[in-house]
């Protein structure tokens, strides 16, 4: 998986800049808890020529593995060239090593200040159900409501909270893609952490 990987890197040279290739790994760091918004990935995409997200995602993934290597594992200003396997282009390896050095003390930094943060908990998803609308003679298009049982565990005290809402058939076919994206991006990510990279909690 990550010989495979690498091979996605000479994409970078298509932004015949050095300033260019700068933005991509400060965009990145960035968004190490969120990931790229679609205006991020449109910009980079035009900048690298590529036709689709498909083919933006296999570097994207590359370069967080970089940074993560950089900024969580024991690897110091000097050996940041040692990274790289021998199939990276050397222009690239000198490219990429000089930004990574260039910022591996300032994400270091902010990394510290990550896990030094307190986080409060999301809620989690106990329990889902759904059934549908009474629906008036009027009404043409069929209505779920649906309804969550959430735990909160972000007070002093953890309680259980109800959510119900709605939700027609246009809608839910919105929602329904959105999520398959979701879980698909999630699995690219996972498959390619799952390499033989040391795991580390915080997500970039």
């Amino acid at each position: 998986m990550e010989q495979t990987l690498w091979g996605h890197l000479p994409l970078l040279v298509r932004s015949n800049s050095k300033e260019s290739v700068e933005y991509i790994l400060q965009a990145l760091w960035r968004t190490r808890k969120t990931g790229l918004d679609s205006s991020d990935r449109l910009f980079i995409r035009d900048m690298l020529q590529l036709q689709s997200d498909s083919d933006l995602d296999p570097l994207l993934v590359c370069l967080r593995m970089l940074i993560r290597r950089c900024v969580y594992e024991n690897v110091n200003r000097d050996e940041i060239q040692k990274l790289f396997p021998n199939e990276v282009l050397p222009e690239l390896q000198r490219l990429l090593t000089l930004l990574l050095q260039k910022f591996q003390r300032e994400w270091r930094e902010d990394a510290a200040k990550d896990q030094n943060q307190v986080e409060v908990p999301l809620p989690r998803l106990k329990a889902m159900t759904w059934e549908m609308a009474n629906q008036d003679e009027e009404l043409t298009d069929p209505v779920a409501v649906i309804n969550l049982k959430l735990q909160d565990d972000g007070g002093t005290q953890p309680k259980e909270v109800d959510v119900k809402f709605q939700l027609a058939k246009d809608t839910l076919e919105t929602m329904l893609k959105s999520m398959y994206c979701i879980r698909d991006q999630l699995s690219k990510i996972d498959e390619a952490s799952n390499g033989h990279l040391s795991h580390d909690p915080n997500f970039l």
